[in-house]
């Protein structure tokens, strides 16, 4: 009897182009041709949320892989180059970043390769956590994709970084391009030494190689090759790259930290705040008489009387309510703003500051972190940088200080005027007003109500009196109103030190320039450092090995990639890179299961087997037939455990077809027999005759897949689970694969009994628990209805 047990079955409005299951938790990820990524529970395959396509996504998933640790899930997307990490939790994207070419394949593995330097480096606390503050949440009610930020009780930088152990995420692209991604955030490695489009690739657990599958697409038929590239580099400077990637991952973790922190900032400062220049602007068309402004708004100040024009904008476009709310707004932004400054963007700097320096002291020491691409002085530029940025942060803390005042005393005075002019009562204590209230409302009028006509040919107005906005706008680099240093003692005695003025230790200062621009230029400077290494190690990396496997028929054009062969595994415990793979064309009856050492100085003899399946039905010794079965699907699920999908050869009409276990052992026993010997000018196909096969007969471990024209499988050995997709994509249906376990039979007959007892009890315990959730499933449904 089949060891395997039926524990759930779907069938789904769409088709399914991925699946994965999770490596710690009994949850499957499923990908359907709309874009749209399901998360389903084991158990009747209860889903546990969906991620719907949008458009700061995309929605032509390509591919999928889990973190090994199964908190984080990571797709990419084809239509807007991008791959994006979302949270098993919720359907929520935790980061996000953009790729030069599409993602074709994806394999995201954790380093199992201990030393011990590393061992005291996981063991002991991070600095930074002592050192510095926690960053504060960000305000819920602002930008929606800050919310990662916005739990109080998440430390939203260690749940992107996940252990400390690294872990790392490789990206195959169409062009041959592979990207490795530092606990799928920070890029060590970019690669360019394989042709044709990554179809299955695995990056060994001692990063000594990566083993990459391509398709070249050819004249005749696509051509399918297998790449071997030593990566030692990564395995020599193990502690190195670890240290290195997880302080590459704070820093960017912190520049999306702030980059939310202004978008939030953005949000707090309103529309609202450009209706008086856009009120003041109209007045200056529409006018008759040839004063200004300013001078208009003087002789309301100085006699207490407004022109006819000067009121009629006052009174019937700006109104009294108008002004007192425009008051209220301001002063609300204008504190939000400064609270995001103080409590976000500086801590955000500061700590990046922190990093940075750090960052800097490493690559200092030459001996260990300039193989790895780490270069001192362009830390020294990205450090430069944030630190203008801060610069700038300050002064618009500046701007808005000042700019709060200005507007307080000027709504108050123009608030007692309109008052006035509609002759409604002025209460006594706005009336007072001193000699210093009239010069600094004049010295505002001044400043602010200065008609620039330049302005208006640039920018289509006349005024700039709200100064703050043109800081958060993100499309303007210059200031449209920089603000006046001149009298300033300390820009003063700069320009007179020849030895200050020029100094490093000073940070360089932009009048001119917005806030956003300094961002701009933090993050390209950032970049720069952030980048080198990545093409240094992939220099670095070299093709080792290359065989020709077979050519792709093309009828295998229409399946889905992810969930086809050929198929990947790396042994961990054994080091060696596994490829499984049939020939159609030429061998259509067998699996070829190709093996190679992770370490590449290794002997590669006798790494190629070809299995086929039978079964012997014998009702009678004279009625002894054999049934030959040909593998349509095969994955790894465990070092030394395959499941396959298997169908008849004389397939008719009806005919079941058939999951199965297969031991590696049977593929891989005579190790010293039937060496084959691989002629490097010829591709595998041409050879395969030669290759020693293996007959694998079904006994214990198979099962018969009744009502199901079955043709995928998605497997996962640690929660010894599997998925079966049927080959029209829609009907899915999940088993347990534990053995059953024949020990009872030997006990003695009353501790039998009990047991019997027992497992009847706990039986009619899981039955009831059944019932229970069916009859909450019908409840949810009729809901829903």
């Amino acid at each position: 009897m089949p060891s395997f047990r039926q524990v759930g079955e779907k069938q789904l409005p769409h088709e399914i182009i991925f699946m994965a299951w999770s490596p710690k938790r009994d949850l499957i990820a499923l990908v359907n041709k709309a874009g749209e990524i399901l998360l389903h529970r084991l158990a009747n395959i209860q889903r546990v949320w969906s991620l719907p396509p949008n458009e700061n996504t995309g929605k032509d998933v390509t591919s999928m892989a889990w973190r090994p640790d199964g908190k984080i899930l990571a797709f990419s997307l084809a239509d807007t180059k991008r791959v994006v990490l979302c949270d098993v939790e919720k359907p929520e994207t935790l980061h996000s970043f953009s790729v030069e070419t599409p993602v074709s394949c994806m394999h995201w593995m954790e380093v199992t390769e201990e030393n011990s330097v590393l061992t005291s480096f996981y063991n002991t606390e991070d600095e930074s956590n002592v050192l510095l503050p926690k960053l504060p949440s960000l305000p819920k009610n602002f930008n929606a994709t800050a919310k990662i930020f916005s739990e109080e009780k998440s430390d939203e930088i260690l749940k992107l970084l996940g252990d400390v152990r690294l872990n790392a995420l490789v990206l195959g692209g169409n062009s041959g391009h592979i990207e490795i991604y530092a606990y799928g955030m920070y890029k060590i490695a970019t690669i360019t030494e394989v042709f044709g489009s990554c179809i299955g690739l695995c990056l060994s657990s001692d990063l000594k190689s990566l083993a990459v599958v391509t398709e070249l697409s050819t004249e005749s038929t696509p051509e399918i090759t297998y790449f071997q590239l030593d990566t030692s580099l990564l395995s020599e400077y193990l502690s190195e790259v670890t240290r290195m990637a997880r302080k590459f991952t704070h820093i960017s973790t912190l520049l999306q930290y702030l980059k939310l922190s202004l978008s939030c900032m953005c949000e707090a400062w309103e529309e609202i705040l450009l209706q008086m220049d856009s009120r003041l602007t109209k007045f200056v068309q529409e006018k008759n008489t040839t004063t200004s402004v300013q001078d208009e708004f003087m002789q309301l100040l100085i006699w207490g009387k407004a022109s006819p024009e000067l009121q009629a904008l006052l009174m019937n476009q700006l109104t009294v309510k108008g002004l007192k709310k425009l008051g209220q707004s301001i002063e609300s932004s204008y504190s939000s703003i400064q609270k995001l400054v103080i409590s976000h963007l500086q801590s955000g700097s500061e700590a990046l500051l922190y990093h940075l320096s750090e960052l800097k002291g490493m690559a200092l020491w030459k001996q260990k972190y300039e193989p790895l691409g780490l270069n001192a002085k362009a830390i020294e530029d990205a450090i430069t940088a944030v630190g203008s940025f801060i610069l700038k942060a300050n002064e618009l803390l500046q701007v808005i200080d000042s700019s709060m005042k200005n507007f307080k005393a000027f709504f108050r005075w123009l608030y007692v005027a309109m008052l006035r002019m509609s002759e409604d009562h002025v209460l006594p204590e706005l009336n007072k007003m001193t000699q210093k209230d009239i010069t600094f409302v004049a010295d505002f009028l001044t400043e602010h109500f200065n008609e620039a006509p330049e302005l208006y040919n640039q920018k289509g107005k006349y005024f700039n009196v709200e100064r703050v906005g043109q800081y958060l706008k993100d499309e303007d680099e210059i200031l449209m109103s920089p603000p006046n240093t001149e009298g300033n003692q300390w820009f003063n005695f700069l320009q007179s030190s020849t030895h200050l003025k020029d100094s490093p230790l000073l940070f360089p200062y932009y009048p001119e320039k917005s806030l956003h621009f300094m961002k701009r230029q933090m993050e390209g400077m950032i970049d720069l450092c952030l980048e080198k290494p990545a093409d240094i190690i992939g220099q670095s990396v070299q093709q080792k090995r290359c065989l020709t496997l077979y050519h792709a028929s093309k009828s295998e054009e229409s399946c889905p990639r992810l969930i086809s062969l050929p198929f990947l595994w790396n042994d961990k415990s054994q080091n060696l890179h596994y490829v499984m793979f049939n020939m159609l064309d030429s061998s259509p009856s067998k699996v070829f299961i190709l093996r190679q050492p992770t370490d590449l100085s290794w002997s590669t003899n006798n790494g190629i087997r070809a299995v086929e399946f039978a079964n012997s039905n014998c009702s009678t010794i004279e009625n002894q037939e054999t049934s030959w079965y040909s593998c349509l699907d095969a994955h790894f699920y465990e070092d030394d455990i395959v499941t396959i999908v298997l169908k008849e050869n004389s397939e008719q009409e009806g005919k079941d077809r058939i999951l199965a276990q297969l031991p590696l052992s049977l593929a891989f026993c005579d190790e010293q027999e039937n060496q084959f010997s691989w002629d490097a000018s010829k591709s595998l196909e041409e050879q395969c005759r030669d290759i020693p096969t293996r007959t694998v007969y079904l006994e214990s471990q198979w099962r018969v897949l009744e009502n199901m024209k079955a043709h995928y499988v998605s497997v996962n050995g640690i929660r010894k689970v599997a998925c079966v997709l049927s080959s029209n994509l829609r009907h899915i249906r999940v088993f347990e694969m534990d053995e059953d376990d024949a020990e009872n039979e030997e006990e003695e007959e009353d501790e039998s009994q009990s047991q019997d007892v027992t497992a009847e009890d706990e039986e009619l315990n899981h039955s009831i628990a059944d019932v229970q959730t069916s009859s909450a499933d019908v409840t949810e449904e009729s809901l829903d209805s």
